[in-house]
């Protein structure tokens, strides 16, 4: 009788010794199952492999490679297209839609408890859109629950995504809310003023957890409530240095074209909405390598929970035409859609409305996938190969259709099929 090792080997002869090793004894005692697939999407995104194979060992896969001749196989997903997993580098798992229970409701009067609760169903229904990655940027008023979520998940208490917490968003003193300019009611975010409260509020959220920092370059502010800069050049600057200096890259929400070219040029690594950014500044965002998540679909469900339906919802949605700049700029997009805004599980919207606004089908499911994986910088993500935390099953073809990203089979990750 062969040892299990050797069972692992002689059940897919093409399966590199070296592979075997590496994954260690405890996963060569486990089998691999092969699933033979019809189409798995190539690593630059822009055809399909045919008569495929995936090998799945663990909590990894450990080979794509063609189908051989009289091969045994686990599962045949038949005429399906499989891509990698997808992620949402924005979303707020610790929110729900507004036209559901408003904002300042669920940041003053709904418990933490309760939020973490919700969000635990949210990640869930998140996993199983196909989106195995997310960026949580900002708990609303929740602390430090998204940290906690995260946990719950890695250790299997919750199925959900990989979760990338930020904590608490960092805002100037005055400028958000609920109550801006009262210190003692509850806020949305952590307000601070100067240098040093600055550096503090990133040490204090690495400290608590956080793997990314979001900061609001810019936010409304006043009684007409428009919307202007936030933190000067050298206060974000700071920010982004302090951020480096503990190990965390920045998100920057930024809709002017003044708080966008101040944070391009302090350092962030992402500009979140970017609707209002001028030829110059998407131009300086390119050759600095920041990259944009347009939150497409959160706009829109904004123009639509105040009441306004048909033609006009498309000419208020000011995030269109600053993706469409960005895009004739040349800087580089990745799907951030600002879930819980609108509904978790509807992620992929934003892919939609990126295709509805000027993109290619293959640039959509790159700006889920490669491109976000590389915002991310996480082994796994990104093109389906050795290594691959995950893939998702469609019974459509994605790059005829942008929409055929709803017609989910199934979902693998992390060693686990969700159908």
């Amino acid at each position: 009788m062969a040892a299990p090792g050797d069972d692992v080997v002689m059940r897919i002869p093409m399966l590199s010794l070296l592979t075997v090793l590496v994954l260690g004894a405890a996963a060569t005692a486990q089998l691999p199952e092969v699933w033979r697939c019809a189409n798995v999407l190539s690593e630059d995104g822009k055809s399909w492999r045919k008569d495929m194979v995936v090998v799945t060992l663990g909590h990894r896969v450990v080979q794509v490679r063609k189908e051989a001749t009289d091969e045994f196989v686990d599962r045949d997903l038949g005429a399906c297209w499989v891509i990698p997993g997808m992620i949402d580098l924005h979303t707020h798992l610790l929110l729900r839609p507004y036209n559901i229970e408003k904002w300042n409701d669920q940041v003053l009067k709904t418990s933490d408890g309760l939020r973490m609760l919700r969000g635990a169903r949210f990640a869930e229904n998140t996993l199983a859109a196909g989106f195995l990655a997310i960026r949580d940027l900002g708990t609303e008023g929740a602390g430090y629950t998204d940290v906690d979520l995260a946990n719950a998940i890695k250790e299997g208490t919750v199925r959900g995504p990989l979760v990338y917490p930020t904590t608490r968003a960092i805002v100037q003193r005055g400028r958000y809310g609920p109550s801006p300019n009262d210190p003692s009611v509850k806020k949305g975010a952590q307000p601070v003023a100067g240098i040093e409260e600055i550096e503090q509020a990133v040490r204090d959220q690495v400290a608590g957890g956080a793997t990314w920092i979001k900061v609001y370059a810019d936010y409304g502010y006043g009684p007409n409530g428009g919307v202007a800069p936030t933190f000067s050049l050298e206060e974000l600057t700071a920010l982004c240095v302090e951020a480096k200096r503990l190990g965390c890259r920045v998100a920057a929400h930024a809709s002017t074209n003044e708080g966008m070219r101040r944070a391009t040029l302090a350092g962030v690594a992402t500009i979140e909405h970017g609707s209002g950014g001028s030829k110059a500044t998407f131009d300086l965002m390119r050759e600095r390598g920041v990259v944009l998540c347009p939150c497409l679909a959160a706009n829109e469900a904004i123009v639509e929970y105040a009441g306004r339906k048909g033609p006009i919802v498309k000419r208020l949605n000011a995030a269109k035409i600053g993706f469409q700049q960005a895009l004739a700029a040349g800087v580089t997009i990745a799907c951030g859609s600002d879930a819980g805004v609108f509904t978790h599980g509807d992620n992929a919207h934003e892919l939609e409305l990126m295709v509805e606004y000027g993109m290619t089908t293959q640039q959509a499911l790159a700006a889920a996938t490669t491109i976000a994986a590389t915002v991310l910088g996480t082994p796994g993500l990104g093109p389906l190969r050795e290594g691959s935390l995950g893939f998702v099953v469609l019974t459509a073809d994605p790059l005829k259709d942008i929409a055929a990203l709803r017609t989910i089979q199934s979902v693998w990750y992390d060693g686990h099929l969700i159908h």
